[in-house]
């Protein structure tokens, strides 16, 4: 083995997820001088076949990260053959030449990991965390991939990820409010052959017609290790890695040279505007692009500031005219999308519900006007800059965080080095780069805009716009096609060891939960601490028991206005200043209402915890009520709900609670109200329900991070003195839990390509001593990706890209749920599938089943502990439900001593197919007159809001 270089410096990065872009964050905040060093060692090396390695040793947690990024993405597929890169992410997670089928997820699971992939516009990536006696395995089998997969590749393996990848698509683009914008924009910002003139899902079309070929070329071409980095980060020893490394990756062989991708910025000669009658939009949407130019250039660091200036906050000259202003929506977007080969300037304004989108146009450039008149201070430079140093620190916060950015700077930069460039990059933006890069890119400059807007409202579009050539998919009969492969034997590429045994794994590193500490407060409120000192940052949540349960169903809605005006101004600051001074902190402090609680969450660094937790006071007890707010708040929430029936998800959550908890339950009523009762909601309400029912007697505070107990309670000792104790009275409601048949109801969404199945009943709290073990049983029924469910819904009928179940629950009961997104004309053969497994998981499952399911949860809770946002979950659960310390503990008992006979007792104690309610939210025209002879106990159509309707006002 040769190493070609040798490198450690420290590292500064922002954790991003597959699909987003990469923006890289450090110590930027000048302005503080207490700023903290913060460093992360790494070595890089080349193995002889050109595969870069990245090594980063993090010993604070028994796991490791593994990623692998090539350097393929949809940018280097062809007109014709689009959606190649994503596709074909898709087929290594099939099976490889030593690793059988639809094995990678459940191996990795078995040992107690996770695992996904990503593809995007410039690049992929494959990445798993597991424990660290599981680091071989990862290997071996990222290895079996990248080396040893294409022999493998079957036609009927291939067809059913073709419908797979089919199905992604209906999902989150066409069965989408807004869900084509992308196709259109792209389209008119690049020339045909342009690499981003396509999506990364792909035409539907260039996805069915792929061919088994096209798949092996592709993969010879980008898929070598020498067009590809793999980072190991986590608890390793660095020699043993670089062996194991050397052995599963060093004697695949080079495949063909793949150069580098020159920069292809475009620009545009005019104007162009399109519009779209939407069939899911409730609410017009314009979308304004710029080209702009390539990533990790000067001008794409301004064009990021630009973007925040511009639309961020209550400072920002959109937010000031389209929503203060003209109260045309209620909110403004707006941000720059620089990558690989060019970038695009984004405006994105989502209209209240009959604005006319000529007049946000008009408000666009009104704002223009204001920021240049008003112009940009040292103090918003320093603002944007403060978040990015708290952004930074949580990005790092995990080890795979790490594993990402590392392989990203080596990818687009040629270096994990860059990041010492990138961070300077953005610590030099000026306010007058600002307004050079407006002026360059923006004023004046012709631009790309869709109106989208609900069917049959086209006086809502802007002015001189034409008809987007959006191309909508045909519902037709499923017709299954039957692939037969040739049975012919897989040959086996030549190695040097023998690959189909599976590496044996070392001992599963034993439990270690974190110390915690609990106090009370003289006020009643009870404190829970984790000391965590990876990183200078504090992540706290102060948890308000009552939420939603609190709330008039009269005037339903109003708990979850309060999360909204309480941050909206103190008695002492206005809005615009209390915003401005959370922002100067690098802070963030957020509210919402839950079902059971009001919750405030903050995170900040560790040296300005003291002047966070000092407005997360005064925010609580010296609340504005300011009346301009709360106007604006309300037509915000009401346009919320409105934007939420367009969403064939959120119709199926609101109808199936309704349903099943009931009229006279609080939860049959959503959290944000309905158009009625937040119309009638007044702010005398608001500060009605903040007298009775805002207390410390019944909050609970959770801190964890680079702080200990003394510290912590010290800087609680200001709220303690001040916010004084009332008695608050909780309703309770009683659950009817009296199903006694299986319904079917059925919600017309006219045209949808998809439908979505909710399937279950009430079943118990998470307070029921069942309550764990049912969630071990439900494990391999639909609890992870090898749940039955998933693996014939998905991976053997490719008829959705996802099939779960699960009992949800808190000191209310929950729900048994099954839920799915199917292919439209497989909707009622997915229902019965689902009817069908869930009785036959009453007959018992196998013993290597019920390993599978002890080993997946009890492996993975070496994961448990990593980041603060984790350990600050565990405490929340542990106050909420009174629970030990070491509940965890208790958790391992119950998998480790649960008997195939208990699985079924528990299986056929929760589990009753015959009286469930099955919800479909789908096209009634040609789906719904097939469940009339499914032999359900009763068969309704019912409207969004869950009331029967007549059959002959379905649309044919």
């Amino acid at each position: 083995m040769m190493f070609k270089k040798y490198l450690k410096i420290s590292f500064l990065a922002l954790l991003v997820l597959p699909l987003m872009f990469i923006s890289c964050k450090g110590n930027l905040n000048e302005n503080e001088k207490s700023a903290t060093n913060f460093s992360v060692e790494f070595e890089k090396y080349e193995l002889e076949n050109g595969l870069d390695v990245v090594l980063h040793q993090d010993k604070s947690d028994p796991i490791v990260s593994l990623a692998i990024q090539y350097g393929v993405g949809s940018n280097r597929e062809k007109t014709g053959r689009t959606g190649f890169a994503h596709l074909f992410e898709h087929m290594l997670f099939q099976e490889s030449e030593n690793v059988p089928q639809d094995q990678f997820f459940k191996k990795i699971q078995d040992a107690g990991g996770t695992l996904n992939g990503g593809t995007w516009k410039d690049g992929t990536i494959y990445y798993e965390v597991v424990p660290n006696n599981a680091l071989e395995t990862v290997l071996w089998l990222e290895s079996d991939r990248m080396g040893y997969l294409i022999n493998t590749v079957t036609e009927s393996a291939f067809y059913n990820q073709q419908e797979v990848v089919q199905n992604e698509k209906r999902q989150r683009v066409d069965n989408n409010p807004y869900g084509h914008t992308n196709w259109v924009l792209d389209k008119n910002i690049y020339p045909e052959g342009h690499p981003y003139n396509w999506q990364v899902i792909g035409e539907l079309e260039d996805l069915q017609n792929a061919t088994v070929e096209d798949v092996k070329e592709f993969y010879n071409k980008f898929y070598g290790p020498n067009n590809a980095t793999l980072v190991l980060a986590g608890d390793f020893e660095t020699d043993a890695a670089k062996a194991l490394i050397e052995k599963y990756f060093g004697e695949i062989k080079r495949r063909e040279e793949v150069s580098p991708m020159e920069p292809q910025p475009v620009t545009i000669t005019e104007t162009k505007r399109f519009y779209h009658e939407d069939n899911f939009a409730n609410a017009p949407q314009l979308h304004m692009v710029w080209p702009t130019l390539q990533q990790y250039t000067d001008d794409a660091y301004a064009l990021d500031f630009l973007s925040e200036i511009l639309s961020s906050g209550k400072k920002a000259p959109l937010y000031k005219v389209l929503v203060k202003e003209k109260e045309l929506t209620s909110r403004t977007t707006a941000y720059n999308r620089s990558q690989e080969l060019a970038g695009e300037f984004h405006i994105i304004i989502t209209a209240n519900s009959g604005k006319s989108l000529k007049d946000v146009e008009a408000g666009i450039f009104e704002a223009f006007d204001l920021f240049e008149k008003e112009g940009i201070t040292d103090k918003d430079i320093e603002r944007i800059k403060a978040g990015l140093e708290t952004s930074f620190y949580n990005g790092i916060s995990s080890v795979l965080g790490k594993s990402f950015q590392l392989a990203q700077y080596n990818v687009f930069a040629g270096t994990p080095e860059f990041i010492e460039q990138d961070i300077e990059n953005i610590k030099k933006v000026t306010k007058e780069d600002v307004v050079r890069v407006y002026d360059k890119y923006i004023k004046g400059k012709p631009f790309v805009m869709t109106s989208f807007v609900p069917k049959g409202q086209l006086d809502l579009i802007t002015d001189n716009s034409v008809k987007a050539e959006v191309v909508e998919e045909e519902i037709k009969e499923n017709v299954e096609k039957t692939v037969v492969d040739a049975n012919d034997e897989v040959v086996k590429t030549p190695s040097n060891f023998d690959r189909s045994v599976e590496p044996a794994q070392g001992e599963t590193p034993k439990l270690n939960i974190p110390e915690s500490w609990t106090a009370t407060l003289d006020n009643g409120i009870k404190v829970f601490g984790i000391e965590q000192n990876e990183i200078p940052t504090v992540n706290f949540s102060l948890v308000i028991e009552g939420g939603h349960l609190l709330d008039d169903k009269n005037k339903n809605g109003v708990a979850n206005l309060m999360t909204d005006i309480l941050m909206e101004g103190t008695v002492n600051k206005t809005p615009e200043e209390l915003e401005e001074e959370i922002e100067m902190l690098g802070a963030s402090i957020n509210m919402y209402t839950t079902n059971e609680s009001i919750v405030v969450r903050g995170n900040t660094l560790v040296r300005n915890l003291d002047k966070t937790l000092a407005l997360v006071e005064e925010i609580l007890l010296e609340p504005r009520w300011d009346e301009e707010e709360f106007a604006r708040i309300k037509t915000s929430t009401i346009n919320q709900i409105k934007r939420s029936d367009a969403n064939p998800n959120a119709v199926a959550g609101r109808v199936y609670n309704k349903i099943l908890y009931g009229e006279d339950h609080i939860f049959s009523y959503p959290t944000s109200g309905t158009v009625a009762s937040v119309e009638a909601i007044t702010i005398d309400d608001l500060k009605d329900f903040y007298t009775k029912n805002f207390s410390p007697s019944i909050s609970t505070f959770h801190i964890v991070g680079n702080i200990n107990k003394k510290e912590s309670l010290e800087k609680l000792s200001s709220l303690e003195e001040k916010w004084k104790a009332k008695e608050v009275i909780i309703p309770t409601y009683p659950i009817v839990n009296n199903r006694d048949k299986s319904s079917l109801y059925f919600v017309d969404i006219p045209n949808a390509k998809q439908s979505v199945i909710n399937i279950g009943y009430i079943a118990l709290p998470r307070t029921d001593k069942d309550f764990y073990p049912v969630e071990v049983m439900n494990y391999k029924l639909g609890g992870s990706f090898s749940g039955n469910v998933n693996l014939i819904l998905r991976e053997e009928k490719g008829y959705t890209y996802g099939a779960r179940t699960n009992f949800s629950g808190s000191k209310t009961p929950g729900t048994f749920t099954a839920s799915s997104s199917v292919r439209t004309n497989t909707t009622g053969e997915s229902v019965q599938i689902f009817k069908d497994q869930i009785t036959k998981y009453k007959e018992g499952i196998s013993d290597d089943d019920l390993q599978f399911t002890k080993n997946s949860l009890i492996k993975s809770n070496a994961r448990r502990f990593e980041t603060q946002f984790s350990l600050l979950g565990m405490l929340q659960e542990m106050s909420n439900y009174n629970l030990a310390p070491d509940y965890i503990k208790g958790e391992e008992a119950i998998i480790n001593n649960m008997t195939l006979e208990q699985h079924k007792e528990l299986a056929n104690k929760y589990l009753d197919e015959s009286k469930m309610m099955y919800l479909v939210v789908g096209d009634a025209a040609t789906q719904y007159a097939q469940f009339k002879n499914m032999g359900f106990d009763e068969v309704k159509l019912i409207d969004k809001e869950g009331e029967e309707i007549p059959l002959e006002k379905v649309k044919q």
